[in-house]
C-alpha cells in the first residue's frame, strides 16, 4: 500500500511576512504587503506596484560567502529551507545524504543577477562578468543550492511550468518520497522584481496598471484589471507519515491528492481544463465536493480567466457551495512562490480553524462563488482545495487534509474506486487499449498543431505526437491513478510510441492479476 505523504515543516519569506508566523499573523487579519516597488525606481514603467519581502537582509541569514554567488530569489529560498527544516526538527547532517532530496519549481530563475551581469558585459566589458552568472540565473539554481548548502544528495529537480509549478513541484516531492526517499524539500520561492524581470512581466498584458494599493488587484470583481506581481514564497518538508510518527514530528497535514491538466490551444472549441484538474485532484485524495471545507482560488484578476475559474468551481461544487479565499490579495501574484505560499497558508488555516481574507474585493454576483472577504471567517476546516494556473494552459489542483484519517493507505487505497465512479474507467481485470490511452492523452498534456490523435498512432513516436518527458511522466501518473498499478519512469519515457506503452501497462495489469 501507499503511504501518506505529511507536511512537517514550513518556511516562508512573503511580502506581508518573514517567516510563517509573521505571515500568518498578517494573512488571517487581511494585512497587504503589496506597494510601490522600492526594489528600482518604478516611475518610467506602466505597472509600479508590486508585493516586495520587507527588512529581508540577507547577510543577516546567510554566510558572506554565498553572497556574491546567489540572486535574491535563491537568498530568499535558502533562509525559507533553513526555517523550514528547522521548523520539522530536521538537521540534515544526521540523516543518510541520499534519503533527503529537493524537487523546487520556478518560473524565470535569478533575473536580477544575470541582468547585473549582462549590464557589465555590455558597458565594460566580458572579463567584469562574475563566473557566478553561469548557474546564479538558471531556474534549477534552488534546488542545487539548497541541496549543496545542506549536504542533500537524495532525488532532486525543478519543475518550470509558471503559476502552476509550485503544486507540481509538491506533487513531484511526494511521487519521490513514495518511491522510498525519506524526506523532501519542496515549494518554490522567485524573485522578479527587478527591470528586466518586469520587462519579461509587462509582456503578457495580465498586471494592473492601477496605482492604488487597495484597488490594483480585485479577483472576481467587475473592478478587475489584472494583476500585481510579488516576489516570495514557501519551503515545506514532506515526508511519509510513518516517518514523522516515528521520529515523533508535528504533522500540518497530508498532501492528499493532486490533479494536474493543460488546456486545449486556442481555438479548438474545446473546454478549458482546470474543472477536470480538480476532479482528478478529487479522485486521488479519494474525497467527494462536500468533504472539502475551502477552496484557495488562483485568483487571475483577469475576467475572462476569472470566469473560466469560477465556472470550474461551481460546476463541482455547485453555486455558492464551498468558501473560496485567495489570500494572495496581500502578497500578489508571486509566480511559482504563489501556490507553495498557498499550500502552507491552508495548513495554517486548518490548525487555527480560519478561513483568512480576499481583501479589498467586491465580488460580482455573477460568479457565483462564497468568497470570503472582509474579514476572516471562523470555520471547522479538514480538507483544503488549493489551485493554480500558469500561462499557456497549466492546471495544477492539490487537495490538503488536516491530519491522515486512520487507516488511510493513500490513494490506490482510498481514491481508486472514487477516480473510477467518477471517469467510467475500466478496473485493472481488464486491457489497457489504444482508446484507453487517446482518451488520456487528450485529457492531460495537449499535442502540437495538426496531430490527428482519432487516426492509427500506434506506431508514431511521442515526439511526432508532440509529448515530451514531462508531459509522459504525468499521463504515466493518470494510468497509475485509473488502473491501480505502479509504473517505472523510465519505462514510460522509454516506451518510444503508444503501442510500445501499451504493451507496458498491459504487462502491469497481468502482474496485478497475478
Amino acid at each position: 500500500m501507499t503511504s501518506s505523504v505529511v507536511v512537517t515543516g514550513l518556511g516562508v519569506t512573503a511580502p506581508n511576512g518573514l517567516g510563517a508566523q509573521e505571515f500568518w499573523a498578517s494573512t488571517r487579519t487581511g494585512r497587504s504587503g503589496i506597494g510601490r516597488i522600492t526594489n528600482f525606481d518604478p516611475t518610467p514603467y506602466p505597472v509600479r506596484l508590486a508585493g516586495e519581502v520587507p527588512g529581508f537582509v540577507a547577510k543577516d541569514h546567510l554566510p558572506s560567502r554565498l553572497l556574491p554567488q546567489t540572486d535574491r530569489m535563491t537568498q530568499l529560498a535558502l533562509v525559507a529551507a533553513d526555517w523550514a527544516l528547522a521548523d520539522a526538527r530536521v538537521d540534515p547532517k544526521e540523516l543518510p545524504e541520499f534519503d533527503i532530496g529537493v524537487i523546487t519549481a520556478s518560473s524565470s530563475g535569478g533575473f536580477a543577477f544575470g541582468q547585473n551581469e549582462l549590464r557589465n558585459l555590455w558597458s565594460k566589458g566580458g572579463q567584469y562578468v562574475s563566473a557566478y552568472q553561469s548557474f546564479a540565473w538558471f531556474y534549477a539554481v534552488n534546488s542545487g543550492q539548497i541541496s549543496i548548502r545542506n549536504g542533500m544528495k537524495g532525488p532532486s529537480g525543478v519543475i518550470v511550468t509558471d503559476q502552476a509549478g509550485g503544486l507540481d513541484a509538491v506533487a513531484q516531492a511526494r511521487r519521490q518520497i513514495r518511491k522510498g526517499t525519506a524526506m523532501i524539500v519542496t515549494g518554490a520561492v522567485d524573485a522578479t522584481v527587478c527591470p528586466w524581470g518586469w520587462a519579461a512581466q509587462l509582456a503578457d498584458g495580465r498586471m494592473s496598471t492601477c496605482d492604488d494599493p487597495d484597488g490594483a488587484y480585485l479577483p472576481f470583481d467587475d473592478r478587475a484589471r489584472g494583476h500585481v506581481s510579488g516576489e516570495g514564497g514557501a519551503i515545506l518538508i514532506l515526508e511519509s507519515a510513518g516517518s514523522a510518527q516515528a521520529r515523533g514530528a508535528r504533522v500540518y497535514g497530508e498532501i492528499a491528492g493532486y490533479g494536474a491538466t493543460f488546456d486545449p490551444r486556442p481555438g479548438s472549441g474545446r473546454e478549458p481544463a482546470l474543472r477536470k484538474a480538480i476532479e482528478l485532484a478529487l479522485a486521488d485524495a479519494g474525497v467527494e465536493p462536500g468533504e472539502v471545507d475551502v477552496v484557495f482560488a488562483d485568483a487571475a484578476a483577469v475576467p475572462e480567466l476569472d470566469r473560466v475559474e469560477a465556472d470550474a468551481i461551481t460546476d463541482v461544487f455547485g453555486p455558492r457551495g464551498v468558501p473560496v479565499t485567495a489570500p494572495k490579495t496581500m502578497t500578489g501574484r508571486l509566480l511559482s512562490g504563489a501556490a507553495p505560499l498557498d499550500l502552507a497558508t491552508a495548513l495554517m488555516a486548518m490548525d487555527e480553524g480560519l478561513i483568512p481574507p480576499t481583501v479589498n474585493v467586491a465580488p460580482a454576483p455573477d460568479y457565483r462563488l462564497d468568497l470570503v472577504v472582509g474579514a476572516p471567517r471562523a470555520a471547522q476546516l479538514c480538507t483544503a482545495l488549493v489551485l493554480a494556473r500558469g500561462a499557456g494552459g497549466f492546471n495544477s489542483a492539490m487537495v490538503v487534509r488536516a491530519t491522515p484519517p486512520a487507516g488511510h493507505q493513500g490513494p490506490q487505497a482510498a481514491g481508486e474506486n472514487a477516480y473510477r465512479k467518477l471517469k467510467g474507467v475500466p478496473m485493472a481485470s481488464q486491457q489497457f487499449t489504444i482508446d484507453d490511452l487517446k482518451r488520456i492523452l487528450l485529457e492531460g498534456a495537449g499535442t502540437d498543431e495538426g496531430v490527428d490523435l482519432d487516426g492509427d498512432i500506434l506506431d508514431m513516436s511521442f515526439d511526432e505526437l508532440g509529448y515530451e518527458s514531462l508531459a509522459l511522466l504525468e499521463t504515466g501518473g493518470r494510468i497509475e491513478r485509473e488502473y491501480g498499478i505502479t509504473l517505472d519512469d523510465t519505462a514510460v519515457t522509454d516506451a518510444g510510441n503508444p503501442r510500445a506503452l501499451i504493451e507496458v501497462v498491459n504487462a502491469h495489469l497481468a502482474g496485478a492479476r497475478a
